[in-house]
């Protein structure tokens, strides 16, 4: 399959597009809007969601990655590939934790260009066709990269900041729940979180932080806004409490 993971949002005709141009070139290769919704301009938040999501997906995905404020510039196109997966997208920070994370990951730069390549929309006309391409196990033409020097390698292997505030307004952070002790705290906005197992284990309004269904430290309100109540937004730093 072909996962899409974009900012584009879904009130705009830019998924379309990227999809229109994935069934011209791969007809028949599923696809899976993982998100429309990553944090905006934001590669770095969106790189340790990603990173977050990925490995619940099959070993032959294709994840079409596209956070790419500086589309039309000097960034490059690449591909990381992962075991069997592969990451299409730009070289931003976008898929440097998915590759730190791995033993086994490799990065190449996309040196192949369509006949015709917008300035603006490279989700479409670059990294859909080469998405397609790799879900059909055709080859791209590329250049090697070393792991190391893909942007966003200096990066922390967990991010103590808000990477995501859902529709129910809570808030993931970089942080991986299994890295954090078990009495672990988290501060945030001057409020200190304390850890509950799920939403039913704590009283209605009451403030928490609880590892999701991703492995990552949430913060959340028991049939309550996180977002609101505590103030929080994308990149807020958030501090770890033994």
């Amino acid at each position: 399959m072909i996962v899409l993971f974009t900012d584009f949002g879904l009130d705009a005709p830019y998924i379309g597009q990227m999809q229109a141009a994935i069934h011209r070139d791969a007809p028949g290769v599923p696809v899976v809007n993982l998100t429309a919704n990553a944090p905006t301009f934001d590669a770095r938040a969106s790189a340790y969601l990603l990173a977050a999501y990925a490995p619940a997906f099959p070993a032959d995905a294709v994840f079409l990655c596209v956070v790419d404020p500086g589309v039309g510039g000097e960034r490059a196109p690449i591909v990381v590939f992962d075991r069997r997966k592969c990451f299409v997208g730009p070289d931003n920070g976008l898929l440097a934790v998915v590759a730190k994370r791995s033993t086994h990951s490799e990065a190449q730069v996309i040196t192949w260009r369509p006949t015709q390549l917008s300035a603006s929309f490279h989700g479409r006309d670059l990294f859909a066709p080469v998405a397609a391409r790799l879900s059909r196990g055709d080859p791209v033409t590329t250049e090697p990269l070393r792991r190391e020097a893909l942007q966003g390698w200096d990066w922390p292997d967990d991010l103590a900041q808000i990477i995501y505030v859902d529709g129910f307004g809570n808030a993931m952070t970089g942080l991986r729940a299994a890295s954090l002790a078990p009495g672990a705290r988290l501060q945030v906005g001057g409020t200190r979180l304390e850890r509950a197992r799920t939403f039913s284990d704590v009283a209605r309004g009451e403030a928490f932080w609880y590892e999701n269904a991703n492995g990552l430290a949430e913060i959340a309100v028991n049939q309550g806004r996180a977002d609101r109540q505590l103030g929080l937004e994308i990149g807020d730093p958030v501090t770890v409490e033994a």
